[in-house]
């Protein structure tokens, strides 16, 4: 797959209808800092398409972008989950958001879950994976920032991911903003998942 275009379309504090919508949905997801903003610009190919910040914490509504135009998808980014540095009453916000796409995305396709190549899963991600599992959401993981460690070392690093997340090492793509690694192999994943339906007839 190529994207040829993309564009930002709107944010939302709370999901509902938006300009386009009906196009095929892909989701980010991921704790606050795991790299999700730097994905997408790297997949898309522009530095600013989705804001990035070194403040986890930075995207706290559901934003949308359309990729390859009217007759392409919806890539949505979630906001990140697992930020200490805020109260309550603002994580419970967070995840009522969160829950309400999953709940009415009827166009959503599948789910790249993101984590950090360098660290085990923790337990709002394996929160999310066990959710997205009994939603029968498919998902793919996606191991972020492996530009910071050597590929010697990757294989090593996905063990505790693959024990946590219940998923096989083959299953995974490894993914840096930085040098692009895996860049390919989520364009191809992204191929797989929106053409699948096509294939079959659905």
């Amino acid at each position: 797959m190529e994207i040829k275009t993309a564009e930002f379309i709107t944010s939302m504090a709370s999901y509902g209808d938006f300009a386009g919508r009906g196009l095929k949905q892909i989701a980010v997801v991921g704790k606050s800092n795991v790299g999700k903003s730097s994905l997408i610009n790297c997949l898309c190919r522009r530095n600013k398409l989705a804001r990035t910040s070194s403040t986890p914490g930075k995207t706290r509504l559901i934003n949308v972008f359309r990729l390859n135009g009217e007759e392409g998808f919806h890539l949505i980014d979630l906001p990140g989950y697992g930020f200490a540095r805020v109260d309550k009453q603002e994580k419970a916000r967070w995840g009522q958001m969160m829950q309400d796409y999953f709940m009415k995305a009827e166009e959503l396709q599948h789910v790249f879950c993101l984590v950090d190549i360098r660290h085990e899963p923790t337990e709002d991600d394996k929160t999310m994976n066990t959710f997205l599992r009994q939603m029968d959401i498919p998902f793919t993981v996606i191991a972020t920032k492996s530009d910071k460690i050597s590929r010697g070392a990757r294989q090593k690093q996905l063990a505790p991911i693959c024990r946590a997340l219940l998923v096989q090492p083959w299953e995974i793509i490894c993914f840096s903003s930085e040098d692009r690694t895996g860049r390919e192999e989520l364009l191809q994943r992204l191929e797989e998942v929106l053409t699948a339906e096509e294939e079959t007839g659905e």
